[in-house]
């Protein structure tokens, strides 16, 4: 293992989500992978959400909150940059061979950190309100 491998390894942490007999490949990565990097890069992930707003003038805090979390929702699945922008901040914590398994599959596992970042920004709502007065 590379001096890089070792770094990121040791900065993302153990694996998140249950593993057993019966996980698909799709899922071990999601959950020894993909889990663990959304968790780390999360503060950096709201920051970008918080610029993608101001960038876009929505008037965030005055959104009820269902439309607060269907615009979080739409504006990651219809603004092509601002998703790829996501999943670069994601990919970008891959080790190598980690990253030969992704490009083996890469819109499955697009779709799965994409799937999981929208739950995860909807689940922290009320930050992006506290943080970022918008």
């Amino acid at each position: 293992m590379n001096n890089r491998d070792h770094f990121i390894s040791t900065l993302r942490g153990e694996t998140l989500g249950e593993i057993n007999s019966q996980t698909s490949e799709e899922e071990l990565f999601q959950n020894q992978i993909l889990r663990p990097i959304l968790k780390l890069q999360n503060e950096l992930f709201i920051e970008q959400f918080k610029n993608y707003i101001v960038k876009n003038k929505a008037q965030f805090s005055q959104f009820t909150v269902e439309k607060k979390l269907d615009y979080i929702e739409i504006s990651i699945l219809n603004d092509n940059k601002f998703r790829n922008l996501l999943i670069g901040t994601a990919i970008g914590l891959l080790q190598i061979a980690e990253y030969k398994l992704y490009s083996k599959n890469t819109s499955a596992l697009n779709k799965r950190i994409i799937t999981m970042l929208i739950e995860r920004l909807k689940s922290q709502v009320q930050l992006l309100d506290e943080l970022g007065n918008f």
